[in-house]
């Protein structure tokens, strides 16, 4: 009898995907040496330069950290000045955290050069191609944001 928790011979594209993966991971890294902060803190940084302001339970919620862990986070990264707290015009009692321009510039200045190396790449496959590579990293990208992938969403 087989264990299930062994994975069958894989995929030349599925043992692609996990170099991806352990490369995204090893470039995380690189970039939380170089921006001087541990890797939650350097996913915070990821989340707000993607998705810009967050509130400390929204950013805590994305983290997958209590908000009594977030606030010391916050506290570390405007300490260090990658982000800023700022209050709601409409509303004083609400607070967004977002990073600061000089966070921001650094952030750019880490990761542009991979970004501009990988949409090179990017544009050197023909229309096909890249159709059919963003379907199917699409599909990846849902895969693993799906809490269990061996059940359907809905």
């Amino acid at each position: 009898m087989t264990d299930q928790l062994e994975l069958p011979e894989l995929t030349e594209l599925t043992v692609a995907v996990r170099h991806l993966i352990n490369a995204s991971r090893e470039l995380s890294a690189r970039l939380s040496r170089e921006l001087g902060v541990n890797g939650t803190d350097m996913a915070a940084l990821s989340l707000l330069e993607q998705h810009g302001p967050m509130g400390p339970s929204e950013l805590a919620a994305s983290l997958g950290i209590r908000s009594a862990s977030v606030t010391v986070l916050i506290d570390r990264l405007e300490q260090a000045g990658h982000v800023e707290r700022v209050r709601s015009s409409s509303d004083r009692r609400r607070v967004a955290v977002m990073t600061t321009p000089s966070a921001h510039r650094a952030t750019l200045g880490a990761v542009v050069p991979t970004i501009r190396a990988i949409d090179e790449i990017s544009r050197g496959l023909d229309e096909h191609d890249q159709q059919v590579v963003r379907r199917f990293l699409d599909a990846v990208t849902r895969t693993m944001s799906t809490r269990d992938p061996s059940r359907p969403e809905g």
